[in-house]
């Protein structure tokens, strides 16, 4: 169920929906996504560099 959470919260397709919350709410959970994005991205390369 939590991993169900996070890939629906981590969802491209979720993420230009409109929702109910406030524009700043929007773009804290947009920063928080691409935060997220970024570190993924950076654990994949250093597994790359790594093996």
């Amino acid at each position: 169920m939590f991993i169900k959470r996070i890939l629906t919260y981590l969802n491209p397709a979720t993420m230009f929906q409109k929702s109910e919350h406030n524009f700043n709410t929007r773009m804290m959970h947009g920063i928080n996504r691409i935060s997220i994005f970024v570190f993924l991205f950076c654990l994949v390369v250093m597994l790359i560099k790594f093996l």
